[in-house]
């Protein structure tokens, strides 16, 4: 599969594809401490929930790398600095803390068994490139569960960048749709723009493109003439944090497009990694949501759209449990009651 590597690990450092700067140029950083991979993760030159996770697990391995400790001792003090600043970064997708929460249980393990400085530092390394490569293996997965629920032949809708740029992997919602064309699907991809980052214009579109995947782009407010007119056959979205009853918090502008599939028929499917399930909450009400400058809204490209006026820009809605067909994750398909069937693919092995 054509895909773009959005992070890798290197012995610079951490290398990042820009995505503030797609589709015009493409330009990797290379960050060699943790703190400047923070700021990429808070400034949005690698976003996605499972991306994130990524980018997380590899600035806590970062710092534990660089860091110019001499004992185990100064190494957990600083330790515990290094995850606050990676988990301060954004507050949504779940993914972020799930990595850091996992470093941290390697972290202690290692100092538990008093692990050698320099092979304590190697296994948080090979810690977060595990945790890269398995999100890899996680994508193909859902991919493979996904294409079954794809239709023969028509168009479906996705919402944000839910592929290869938001997951270090082929996608999910998007890895949905590229493992459903490879085995003979012939399926149009319709990709409203996502307002007001631009996540579907610049970046689903482009992955479309560079896959050879047909697409049509269209803006948001188009979504309700295409149900309506009959030419959406699905729509499969991705998800930032889903609650134990199923409610799943994604990029904004996704809970819209789920009542409009709902009005009209159209099966609306989730589909994100065990990693994205948070049963600690009961419902999405419960799920913080990020609110971004003003200037998204405002400026489009560096250029003022609108006057100086008082500006709402919450980065994310969610979608209630009853308007979604059926949650993919790389362990099956949960569906209704989403309480049990959550609940069963996180504890299945």
């Amino acid at each position: 599969m054509n895909v773009a590597q959005p992070i890798e690990w290197t012995d610079k450092g951490v290398v990042m594809l820009d995505q503030r700067r797609l589709p015009g140029e493409v330009i990797r950083h290379t960050y060699a401490d943790y703190r400047d991979v923070a700021a990429a993760i808070k400034d949005m030159v690698i976003r996605g929930a499972p991306a994130i996770g990524v980018a997380a697990a590899m600035g806590v391995a970062l710092g534990v790398e660089r860091s110019k400790a001499r004992t185990l001792e100064e190494l957990r003090a600083e330790f515990l600095s290094i995850c606050q600043t990676i988990a301060g970064t954004r507050p949504t997708a779940v993914d972020l803390f799930w990595a850091v929460e996992r470093m941290s249980r390697s972290f202690e393990q290692l100092a538990a068994a008093n692990t050698p400085l320099d092979a304590l530092r190697r296994a948080m390394v090979e810690e977060a490139r595990a945790i890269h490569a398995e999100k890899k293996a996680i994508d193909e997965a859902i991919g493979c569960f996904g294409a079954e629920l794809m239709p023969a032949t028509g168009q479906v809708m996705t919402q944000c960048n839910a592929g290869a740029l938001a997951t270090a992997g082929i996608g999910t919602a998007l890895g949905v749709i590229r493992v459903a064309v490879e085995q003979g699907h012939k399926l149009r991809v319709l990709v409203p723009e996502t307002r007001p980052y631009l996540q579907g214009a610049r970046l689903t579109a482009w992955e479309l493109r560079e896959g050879g995947i047909p697409l049509t782009l269209i803006t948001d407010n188009m979504v309700g003439h295409f149900m309506k007119t009959g030419s959406v056959a699905a729509v499969v979205v991705g998800a930032d944090r889903i609650a134990a009853n199923g409610d799943t918090a994604n990029k904004i502008g996704t809970y819209q497009i789920a009542v409009l599939a709902h009005e009209h028929g159209v099966p609306f499917y989730v589909a994100a990694p065990v990693s994205t399930f948070d049963l600690t909450i009961s419902s999405g009400e419960q799920i913080p949501i990020e609110e971004r400058s003003a200037d998204e809204v405002t400026h489009l490209c560096g250029v003022r759209i609108a006057p100086d006026v008082t500006v709402a820009n919450p980065a994310f809605d969610v979608t209630p449990a009853r308007l979604v067909s059926a949650i993919i994750c790389e362990r099956g398909v949960a569906r209704a009651p989403y309480v049990e069937s959550l609940r069963r693919l996180a504890g299945s092995k």
